[in-house]
């Protein structure tokens, strides 16, 4: 067996990815045969020496050719693959050549399994015969039939006999038969076949069943369905209807015209006869059939420049009828809702050819007709076009306004005012959205870079600064498209709006808060000269509650921005007043209105935007007061006595100190003033000192065992004995210190010397000291002491303790509050430091 001929055999690679075929690109496929191993090999056209695919030809494989030029198969992990040829004469080299490869491997694998005693499961089932149809012998066929489906190879036998007899013609005249002798147990073991015939799973059987020659007698099986006994479908009037297929320009290619019909069938078979009963393989050959169906009708009819300008020059005649005019706009959007699928060079293709025919004109036109459905199918290809590529469609525009011509933006915006239809105000909103974003589709430029297309290239040279364009558009269309907004000045009440200027304004506060996040610095001398954020607070009087809800994410967003002119507008306005309104008709009830007004008023008061607090807390203190079941309002009125009545400079907590060590605006339980404190007030909403926590730092502690000689003190009164009881003996006391610096000194003292420590003259009268000073203060006097025992008269020696550290004196002062200060404190005498002696014998005196 030799393998096909080398010749140049052009292919599109495709795999099957989450149910859609991904183009892996086109190259040159051939045949190989090497180290008794066949294999399909494809080169790519842009670099041969890359391969595009390599597979492995086995008898497992289900390879299926479709049509003339396409070749489908499973790969043995699964995947879906498919060769898309250029030329039927290439594709049926390729056929041959598998075929061949694969019956050798099949009766291999029959001879080995003849001399073995237990038979190859993998191995050709033999061939199946089933009896001529009549309807005396269809239980025999369906009972045949669900055997022979219960295997893999009995249904390839099946799908192999049933295509070679032409078995499915022969089922046809019986149900004609069936009706007229009204034997319904007939008509349901016909549908249970053809159900059968389908599910088999070969896309030549399906491809078959939608000819013309065959499709009414398959659906007309199909409408008796033994699971609905008094139930009957009517598939075949559906289809039979021609009205439904209409050419609004003629097509010659009738193998194109047949492909549009079987698509349309497949379809309706999918969605409609089957939906119920597919499987996931059924289902994907059905897509597979579909998807391949529609890239070939788009090609061909993208391509003929003379179908093209027929079908574009009905909009450029007077004498066409509306009506014609309107068919011809849903056989645009049918190519546009068909091309979403295709790669994105075809698809880019496809599109560069109807704009140069002039589809921006026909989406005008549909844009602006009285018909529903063509202002729908005008807004879908519009949204295609741009999902496709809005920078393109931009520059469309942009030239449009410089020649004083009518932009595509106007009949957006006049469609969006006086629409009726909900769903199509949504799509001009989200039109416009895409339109004014900044980085909408940068990823086409990359799509433009391998289309290799000369004629966008040449649009996209005249692409205008996102500048310009923005500044062109907040001079001319954006007033046009606010003015409902502007038209709510002097009206009084909000409770007799429609359904549409509910929705018209909704998308209208929306556009708003999506134009301040994307271009805000144009748009903030924008919304400033028009006052819109007064308008806009008018819909927080309005019942819908949806609509409320949007008018506060605008206000927001323009406190977000915190600017000084903003922030007076809200102010001298009262904007924030509805809000209140708003937030007092829904309290105490949780729900998403309430908490939403809630989390504004707390965003208020986390960034503490002082002008707001001031107006609020002015006008509105008393309300705020009786909000008691929140600390919001608490705390705004706590920033704002905060505000009036700043804490000392001197001898005062800074104020991240002030808000987060000793001020809870959160808890449960209002918070309490103190008194003036070391002559200046410490500031609102502080607790007072905990009388335990003074204890404990004025007061003994339990554990004061852990230091001998230490005296108890009450209330900071002077202890009754000395610190340390220094003995008259050698006894040596340890005493572990170290000094605040980077690298601790860690130091043992043995004291032998007399000192005269002194006892501190404080008086239970004075002014109670703030906790924080009072440990700045201590840490200083520790620092001294420290510095007094390092003095260079005093030997030192490195302690053998070495988990000492500063901790020690600090607990050690804690319990003991009356030691003296490094100030107060004599100069030792004399000090003489040593190690002291360990158990063992260990250790030495120092010098």
């Amino acid at each position: 067996m030799a393998p096909p001929s080398n010749d140049r055999k052009r292919v599109k690679v495709y795999e099957l990815k989450n149910n859609d075929w991904f183009d892996r690109g086109t190259g040159f496929c051939r045949g190989l045969i090497a180290n008794e191993e066949a294999k399909i090999l494809v080169a790519s056209e842009d670099d041969p020496n890359r391969q595009l695919l390599e597979t492995k030809i086995s008898k497992d494989d289900g390879y299926q050719k479709q049509q003339d030029t396409l070749i489908v198969w499973t790969e043995q992990n699964g995947t879906d693959m498919a060769l898309s040829f250029q030329e039927p004469e290439g594709c049926a080299s390729i056929w041959d050549f598998v075929n061949d490869v694969q019956s050798r491997l099949q009766s291999m694998a029959h001879d080995d399994g003849m001399s073995d005693d237990i038979p190859d499961p993998t191995a050709a089932s033999p061939p199946i015969m089933l009896p001529n149809p009549d309807l005396g012998n269809l239980h025999e066929i369906e009972n045949h039939m669900r055997a022979a489906n219960s295997t893999p190879g009995g249904r390839e036998a099946l799908a192999k006999f049933v295509l070679a007899e032409r078995y499915v013609p022969k089922l046809i005249p019986l149900i004609e038969m069936a009706e007229d002798l009204e034997s319904a147990s007939d008509l349901h073991r016909l549908c249970s076949i053809m159900k059968m015939l389908i599910l088999l799973n070969d896309a030549a059987i399906i491809e078959y069943v939608v000819t013309d020659e065959v499709i009414l007698g398959v659906v007309g099986a199909l409408e008796y369905d033994p699971d609905f006994p008094l139930h009957k479908a009517n598939h075949r009037q559906y289809l039979s209807d021609e009205s439904k297929f209409k050419e609004v320009v003629p097509i010659e290619d009738d193998a194109i015209r047949k492909k549009i019909h079987w698509t349309y069938r497949l379809q309706y078979l999918k969605d409609v006869v089957l939906a119920r009963i597919l499987d996931d393989p059924t289902f994907g050959v059905l897509n597979s059939l579909i998807y391949f169906h529609q890239v070939d009708i788009v090609q061909h009819l993208q391509a003929n420049g003379p179908f093209l300008k027929e079908l574009f020059g009905i909009f450029e005649t007077a004498e066409q009828t509306p009506e014609r005019r309107k068919d011809a706009v849903l056989f645009i959007q049918q190519c546009t809702s068909i091309a979403k699928s295709l790669q994105a060079q075809s698809r880019a293709q496809m599109y560069q050819n109807f704009i140069h025919h002039g589809l921006l004109n026909v989406i005008q036109y549909a844009l602006r007709q009285q018909d529903a459905a063509a202002r729908v199918a005008g807004a879908d290809v519009l949204l295609a076009l741009i999902d496709h590529d809005a920078l393109m469609v931009r520059s469309y525009i942009f030239k449009a306004v410089q020649e004083k011509s009518k932009p595509l933006t106007d009949t957006l915006i006049e469609l969006l005012l006086v629409e009726v239809d909900l769903g199509v105000k949504a799509q001009m909103v989200d039109a416009i959205r895409v339109l004014m974003d900044p980085g909408a589709n940068t990823a086409s430029m990359e799509a433009l870079g391998r289309t290799n297309s000369d004629f966008l290239s040449k649009v996209r040279g005249h692409l205008p600064p996102i500048d310009l364009w923005v500044q062109e558009f907040y001079e001319g269309a954006a007033r046009k498209l606010f003015q409902p907004l502007k038209d709510l000045e002097g009206r009084t009440s909000m409770a007799d709006l429609s359904i549409q200027d509910v929705a018209l304004y909704g998308h209208l506060v929306e556009v708003l808060c999506y134009f301040i996040k994307q271009h805000s610095p144009r748009c903030k001398s924008f919304l400033l000269g028009e006052h819109y954020t007064a308008r806009v607070a008018q819909l927080m009087d309005c019942p819908e509650k949806h609509l409320k809800l949007i008018a506060l994410k605008y206000i927001r967003s323009v406190v977000t921005m915190s600017e000084e002119q903003f922030t007076e507008q809200v102010t001298r306005d009262n904007l924030i007043d509805p809000i209140l309104h708003v937030l007092f008709e829904t309290m105490p009830r949780d729900s998403l209105l309430n908490s939403a007004c809630l989390e504004f008023f707390e965003f208020i008061r986390r960034d503490n935007i002082k002008p707001l607090i001031q107006h609020l807390v002015e006008n509105h203190r008393e309300k705020f007061q009786s909000i008691t079941y929140v600390d919001t309002f608490h705390g705004l009125i706590l920033r704002y006595d905060q505000m009036q009545n700043p804490p000392p400079t001197q001898n005062s907590l800074p104020t991240q100190e002030l808000d987060h060590s000793f001020t809870s605006v959160e808890s449960e339980t209002p918070s309490r003033h103190i008194g003036m404190v070391n002559g200046g007030k410490w500031g609102q909403g502080l607790k007072e000192v905990d009388a335990d926590e003074e204890a404990y730092f004025n007061g003994g502690s339990d554990d004061e065992d852990d230091f001998p000689g230490t005296a108890k003190s009450l209330n900071g009164a002077s202890p009754v004995r000395a610190l340390v009881d220094y003995p008259e003996d050698e006894d040596e006391v340890d005493i572990l210190t170290s000094a605040p610096s980077e690298s601790p000194q860690i130091i043992s003292t043995s004291t032998q010397t007399q000192t005269s420590p002194t006892t501190s003259n404080s008086s239970n009268d004075s002014p109670p000291e703030r906790i924080s000073e009072k440990r700045r203060r201590e840490d200083d006097e520790e620092d001294e002491l420290l510095s007094s025992l390092s003095s260079p008269g005093i030997k030192r020696r490195a302690s053998t303790n070495s988990n000492s550290s500063t901790a020690s004196l600090k607990s050690l002062r804690r319990k003991n509050p009356n030691i003296a200060s490094a100030k107060e404190n004599t100069t030792p005498k004399k000090i003489t430091l040593s190690i002291p002696l360990k158990s063992g014998g260990e250790g030495g005196d120092a010098d």
